[in-house]
């Protein structure tokens, strides 16, 4: 009965998006297990509540003029999903690369309605960006289109609507050219971005959030069976925020890390990456070098490699979504890997998923592990509304306290007969709150006999 139901709400969303595969992998991703818990309550008006949440508040495109040096006027696209706001007002990061898509916001806004729902704050979910990209453009390129691109998105955005912050392309830098232009704007000093440098409104840790927040779930999930970090050997893709601060705070926890990759080959080092060699590494990213430029690392690097040859105990995929395919999963499952760890917003395909449950391997999912990054920036939104500045220790503090709760919901919700299933349990905690909130609505009746 569940299944049939689930079989019908999916490709009548399929009929609505057909142009929009990976929007339909994550409705898919969470469908299966929403269906679980509709028939495991006996609720079937619980369907009205997937009904709502498949569906985006709002879709945003625009156009970007903005002048290159030469004087010539370029043209871009800008997008903003709204995609629900059941919690309290859209909340999610800005992306610029060239391969942008509606398809691509609405499958991360759709991810970000559930990731926001488990951090326990009052936001909702929401992506968006630009067609743009940054690495092909000087910094005064980069300020005039930051400056044109928020002139548009400033019509939709605000402390109480929507509230954007940084992604892939969009860090401090973009994020302060934003604010700035947004201030001049509107003449009013407002917590309408986050990720802001913390001189001038923004919070301790932020870029470190979501990488730090990947570890602290992972050292939880370890504790269940009374192991720790320590000697762990890890293999990462990617060379972002992402990937050095979670590389960063395993090194801190005394795990072994052995790659860091970028577009255009992997960086491997038998020894481990040391904490000084980290600190090289984040220091040229703000210079904007690639792995193959930086000097002084005891390494190899190799273009047109991945990370998953590299036999290691944790493989914590770090850089994009679905980087993670079929061919990439039989690669990782022959060095028998202990846990997949997804940092990167869904970086593994269904079929690669599939192959992981197959082989008996854990994955921990993206819309749990990589929660810290929205939650310190919920706590940026809580500081510019108080007018506080938190110390970086209170705000580490906080964030763990928070992914310590994500990973109860995800034990509490994804409990087998053999142990935990860890993305069932994210997407029923998330789900069952969100279905909450829509009950007191009034968007649905759970005291009707059905939804169908």
């Amino acid at each position: 009965m569940a299944k049939s139901q689930l079989d019908r709400k999916l490709q009548q969303i399929e009929q609505h998006y057909p142009n929009s595969p990976q929007f339909l992998q994550a409705v898919h991703e969470v469908g299966d297990d929403i269906a679980h818990f509709i028939h495991s309550e006996e609720q079937p008006a619980l369907w009205r509540a997937f009904d709502v949440l498949a569906e985006p508040d709002r879709i945003i495109q625009f156009r970007v003029d903005w002048e290159r040096d030469d004087g010539r006027y370029a043209c871009n696209r800008g997008f903003r999903i709204q995609f629900n706001n059941t919690l309290g007002p859209y909340k999610g990061g800005l992306r610029f690369h060239s391969d942008a898509s509606i398809d691509e916001f609405m499958f991360l806004g759709f991810e970000q309605t559930f990731k926001n729902s488990l951090t326990g704050l009052p936001m909702g979910g929401a992506k968006g960006g630009a067609d743009f990209d940054p690495k092909q453009h000087s910094e005064n390129e980069i300020r005039r289109f930051c400056q044109a691109f928020i002139t548009q998105l400033a019509h939709h955005i605000g402390p109480d609507r929507d509230i954007p912050a940084g992604d892939i392309g969009v860090g401090v830098r973009e994020i302060g050219y934003m604010f700035h232009h947004y201030k001049t704007l509107s003449n009013q000093f407002k917590g309408v971005l986050t990720g802001k440098h913390p001189t001038f409104g923004g919070s301790c840790i932020r870029e470190e959030a979501t990488g730090y927040g990947a570890v602290y779930f992972l050292q939880d999930m370890l504790q269940t069976k009374d192991e720790s970090l320590q000697g762990k050997t890890c293999v990462l893709s990617g060379a972002g925020n992402v990937a050095l601060f979670t590389a960063k705070k395993l090194i801190d926890k005394g795990a072994k890390v052995l790659t860091l990759s970028d577009s255009q080959g992997v960086y491997y080092d038998a020894d481990g990456i040391t904490a000084e060699q980290i600190e090289t590494l984040i220091a040229a990213r703000a210079k904007r070098q690639r792995l193959a430029e930086i000097t002084g690392l005891n390494g190899d690097y190799s273009k047109q490699e991945k990370p998953w040859q590299f036999g290691a105990d944790i493989v914590l995929p770090c850089a994009t979504q679905n980087e993670i395919d079929q061919t990439a999963a039989e690669q990782i499952l022959q060095n028998t890997p202990q846990v997949i760890v997804e940092c990167a917003n869904m970086p593994c395909t269904e079929q690669a998923l599939q192959q992981f449950q197959q082989a008996d391997v854990m994955v921990l999912p993206s819309k749990a592990v990589n929660a810290g990054g929205v939650a310190v920036s919920g706590l940026e939104i809580s500081q510019n509304r108080a007018r506080l500045s938190w110390q970086a220790s209170h705000v580490d503090e906080r964030l763990q306290t928070i992914m310590q709760d994500i990973h109860q919901q995800c034990v509490r919700f994804g409990k087998t007969k053999t142990g935990v299933d860890y993305q069932r349990g994210a997407n029923i905690a998330a789900f069952n709150k969100l279905t909450q909130a829509l009950s007191y609505s009034g968007l649905i009746d759970t005291t009707e006999e059905s939804s169908a």
